[in-house]
Order: C-alpha cells, then sequence, then structure tokens
C-alpha cells in the first residue's frame, strides 16, 4: 500500500470514529477490530504532532483541533467518493487493481483457473492474488476481497457462500496394496495399521478435525499421528499421493489428477466444509469489486 493510500486509509477511519463517538464501533462498522482503528488514529495524530481525541476512562471526545480536522477531512473524503461513484458507480466502469486474498485449496483448483475468463471480460482491472492460508486485515493490507474456509467468524464482513466442497479419505494406490484400505473408522485411530496426514490448524495450533458421516450421524474425529503438516494442506496430499498414508481431502482436489489417489471409507462420506466470499461492508460497493462478486457467485 502506498503512502496516499495509507494516509487515505487512516482518515478515513479517524472519520468513523469521529462519526460514530469511539473506536469499538468503528471498527464494528468497518470490519476491523478496535486496536486496529486505534493504531491507525494513533498514526495519524503522530504524523500531526497534535491529539485529535480528548480520552477519558468512560467517553471519547474530538479535541478542538480534532473537530476542526474532522469536519474538513469528511467534506474531503465525501468529495472523494462522489468522485468514485461518477467514475465506477454511474458509468459502470470496471477499473483499477483488485486484490484478492484466497487460501491454497481454494486458489489452485477454483479460483486462479475461472481468473482468465473473468480477465477477457473486465480487460481494465488489473488482478494481484495472494495466496495464503491465513486471515488478513483488509484495511491494513488493502485487500478488496477473500476467500476463507469455514463459516466467518467476523459478522462485520459481508459473507456470501461459494459452495460447500464434499470430503472423502484418500490414498495412493501403492499405498493401498501395500497396507489394504480401511473399512471402519476405528481402524483409523489404529496407528499400527495405518498412517494418518492431518493438517494443522493455523487458528489453533491442533490438527484439523476429521468429519464423517455414520449412518446419518455427524462424527468428528481427532487424528492422531507422528506425521503433521502445517502451513498448506496440499502439502498433506502430496504425501498422500506419495504413498505416505491416508489424507481426508475436498473431492475436487484429490480427483485433480486421475488415478494419483482413491477414495476410500465411502460409507461415512457426505460431510463437507464451506468457502465464503468475504469483503467490508461498504454502501458504494466498487464496480470492480462488484463485477467479482457476481462473477464467483454466478
Amino acid at each position: 500500500m502506498d503512502a496516499l493510500q495509507t494516509q487515505l486509509s487512516t482518515i478515513a477511519l479517524f472519520c468513523k470514529a469521529a462519526e460514530l463517538g469511539g473506536f469499538t464501533a468503528a471498527a464494528q462498522a468497518l470490519g476491523l477490530t478496535p486496536a486496529a482503528v486505534s493504531r491507525g488514529v494513533g498514526r495519524l495524530e503522530e504524523r500531526l504532532g497534535l491529539k485529535l481525541f480528548r480520552r477519558t476512562t468512560r467517553s471519547m471526545q474530538l479535541t478542538d483541533d480534532g473537530r476542526v480536522y474532522y469536519e474538513q477531512c469528511r467534506a474531503a473524503l465525501a468529495q472523494i467518493d462522489d468522485a468514485e461513484k461518477a467514475i465506477t458507480g454511474q458509468h459502470g466502469q470496471a477499473r483499477g487493481l483488485l486484490r484478492i486474498s484466497a487460501p491454497s485449496t481454494y486458489a489452485h483448483y477454483r479460483l486462479l483457473p475461472r481468473l482468465p475468463a473473468f480477465r477477457a471480460r473486465y480487460p481494465q482491472v488489473a488482478l494481484e492474488v495472494n495466496v495464503a492460508n491465513r486471515n488478513i486485515d483488509f484495511v491494513e493490507e488493502g485487500f478488496d476481497v477473500a476467500i476463507r474456509l469455514g463459516e466467518p467468524p467476523d459478522s462485520r464482513l459481508v459473507a456470501r457462500k461459494l459452495e460447500d466442497a464434499a470430503l472423502g479419505i484418500y490414498a495412493s494406490p501403492a499405498y493401498l496394496a501395500a497396507h489394504g484400505a480401511p473399512h471402519d473408522l476405528a481402524q483409523l485411530q489404529n496407528s499400527a495399521a495405518h498412517t494418518l496426514l492431518p493438517y494443522v490448524r493455523p487458528s489453533t495450533g491442533r490438527p484439523m478435525p476429521w468429519l464423517f458421516n455414520d449412518q446419518g450421524q455427524s462424527v468428528e474425529l481427532q487424528p492422531s499421528s507422528n506425521v503433521l503438516i502445517s502451513g498448506d494442506v496440499l502439502g498433506a496430499v502430496a504425501l498422500a499421493r506419495a504413498g505416505m498414508g491416508l489424507v481426508q481431502v475436498i473431492g475436487w482436489v484429490a480427483q485433480a489428477t486421475p488415478g494419483d489417489l482413491q477414495e476410500v471409507l465411502t460409507d461415512y462420506a457426505g460431510r463437507s466444509r464451506p468457502f465464503y466470499l468475504l469483503y467490508p461492508q461498504n454502501k458504494h460497493l466498487a464496480a470492480k469489486v462488484r463485477v467479482l462478486v457476481d462473477f464467483l457467485m454466478a
């Protein structure tokens, strides 16, 4: 993010905090944490060399300097908003840099293969795709949209479900020839019989539970193994393809290369994990974001 964009972002944080009377309310409106708003306003005060808010344990009010600065900034941001609506809203022209964050599974197997068609339809939209299995800060990192696995924890973001991705247990033909296929869930917990390849969830530091459907009942199994994969779930898939063990993974990942992996325990299949498209709440959604949302939801 360049210096001007950073400056405008912190000014917007300040104006929202002034308008709503606090960092917490501003954070809720912008889809941020109160700490992120506080840091942004603090950087602005440091750059200006003056205090914009008078803080007490019970309230937060604008200083005299802060009130003057707020009125000027509010008018300036309104002009910028009107200018953006004129070129992106009224004319419907999708243009400019669009920054997307997506996890490795969805990026490689779902998002990236579709982007050539998106670019052909909207050639004036420049793309920057960050493939990362982590949560991002939309304002501080300058992202427009993100794709994430699982229920979104932050209700302050707009969340649109892209799909429910079906899960399965997979292994290579070589592994199954050497160890046989498990026939029930109890065999998965026998370390002498099978090697499991669990992915360690970054948010908890623990292996992600394996999900099953046992005669209509939802079952979670906490996989135990002396082989753990962190950082990228595709590492677990690569080890499974190399014949090291069993992996629970999304079907369209496992089946991308026919014959490399075979599904087992199909009687216990039927569970899935949802993928969501996330973006900050904004009254005037930029055309570049709007067309991407419509394209992916279609």
